[in-house]
């Protein structure tokens, strides 16, 4: 579903990420782990159109992708980003409809919000509150609906569990799988190394703004190099 070979990202003198390849087929769930400065998000913001490449190349379903953020949103390619950025002298109901701006399918927009207030029950008693006064896991929830609305095929998530309590950090990544089962892709950036490969089917290791290692995720689950780097295992 999505192809990308040798990306090239430059912040000024900073060579940020250094031929990075990476696929992602559809129906899987992919994530990318890594430490702090990695370039984890760089990747994710180079696919979404918000920081510019200066080498590479990306193909979603065969055909090149568009380099406008918002041309990336209606082939089918939603980020939820990290930080959960909602708007938040809007209402949640606001905050959710505002992801479905670019589409005009008025009766397929209603099921997709009674979705998405299946997958957050919450969000339904919330629908009239303003975001920012939101709890940090409704928040968060909030974000990821958001970006349902828009009917991605593929959805890309950034540290969707970050700074999140243990309990609602296990809601979010059950969300993840309930996503998938949706039909949706997922490619997943997330510190939480331990859940991101229980869950994954593939993955990436980034280092240094390069992938030094791939594969079956519950493989390197139980790579003693990645135990010991991202998950703490001493060897």
């Amino acid at each position: 579903m999505l192809e990308v070979e040798n990306l090239h990202v430059h912040y000024g003198g900073i060579h940020a990420l250094r031929g990075v390849s990476i696929s992602v087929g559809q129906g899987e769930i992919v994530t990318i782990i890594g430490a702090n400065g990695a370039g984890k998000s760089t990747l994710l913001n180079a696919i979404s159109g918000i920081v510019k490449t200066s080498e590479g190349a990306m193909t979603f379903k065969g055909s090149p992708l568009p380099t406008a953020s918002c041309a990336i949103v209606k082939q089918g390619i939603c980020q939820v980003p990290e930080g959960r950025l909602v708007f938040a002298n809007l209402t949640v109901l606001d905050n959710l409809m505002l992801g479905a701006y670019l589409r005009h399918d008025h009766k397929a927009i209603k099921s997709d919000l009674d979705r998405v207030y299946e997958l957050f029950p919450r969000l339904r008693e919330r629908a009239g509150q303003m975001a920012g006064t939101l709890s940090g896991g409704e928040q968060q929830m909030l974000t990821i609906g958001r970006g349902l609305m828009s009917d991605p095929e593929l959805v890309l998530l950034d540290e969707p569990s970050l700074g999140l309590a243990p309990i609602l950090v296990e809601t979010i990544f059950q969300v993840i799988e309930d996503i998938r089962k949706a039909g949706k892709t997922l490619l997943l950036v997330e510190q939480n190394a331990h859940k991101a490969l229980s869950t994954a089917d593939r993955a990436y290791v980034l280092e240094q703004g390069q992938i030094v290692k791939s594969g079956n995720a519950r493989e390197l689950l139980d790579d003693p190099s990645i135990q010991e780097s991202y998950l703490g295992v001493k060897q």
